[in-house]
C-alpha cells in the first residue's frame, strides 16, 4: 500500500512554530516513527507553502496511490482550487488537522476541502496522521 502525506503552509515549522498548539516535534522526526509503525506501507511525504505546488502534487499522485493524507494548513479555509483538485482525483483523501479547528477562530472552523474528502480528523496533535493511516490500513482489511 502506498500513502502520500501532503502538508501545506507553515507545517515545515512544526517543532518551532507555536509549540503550545502544534507540539515540539519536527514533522520529519515524526514521519520516521510513523513509517516504522506501518512497515507494510510505503509512505511518501511532500510539503509546500505554495498552493499551486500542492495542487500539482495532488494531480501527480491522485490516480496512482492508495490514499492521500492532506493537511492543507491555512489553505483548508481559503482554497477553492485545492478543494477542486481533491474532488477531481480518484484516490481517497483524508483531511487532517493537528489542532481542533472547530475550537479555534471562526475563520478556521470552515473547511472548503471536507466535502471532497473521505473523512476529517482534527484535534489529536500529530496523532491525527496515525488515525488517518489507520483508516487506510483498516479500509483494506474489510
Amino acid at each position: 500500500m502506498k500513502i502520500v502525506i501532503i502538508n501545506g503552509p507553515n507545517l515545515n515549522l512544526l517543532g518551532i512554530r507555536e509549540p503550545e498548539k502544534y507540539g515540539i516535534m519536527r514533522f520529519e522526526d515524526y514521519l520516521e516513527a510513523l513509517k516504522s509503525q506501518y512497515p507494510d506501507c510505503v509512505i511518501e511525504y511532500f510539503q509546500s507553502n505554495v498552493e499551486g505546488e500542492i495542487i500539482n502534487k495532488l494531480h501527480e499522485v491522485g490516480f496512482s496511490v492508495d490514499g492521500i493524507v492532506l493537511n492543507a494548513g491555512g489553505y483548508t479555509h481559503t482554497s477553492v482550487a485545492i478543494a477542486d483538485a481533491v474532488a477531481a482525483i480518484e484516490v481517497p483523501v483524508v483531511e487532517v488537522h493537528i489542532t481542533n479547528i472547530y475550537a479555534r477562530e471562526e475563520e478556521r472552523r470552515v473547511s472548503l476541502l471536507s466535502r471532497a474528502c473521505a473523512g476529517v480528523i482534527s484535534g489529536f496533535g500529530l496523532r491525527s496522521y496515525d488515525l488517518a493511516m489507520e483508516f487506510f490500513c483498516a479500509e483494506k482489511k474489510y
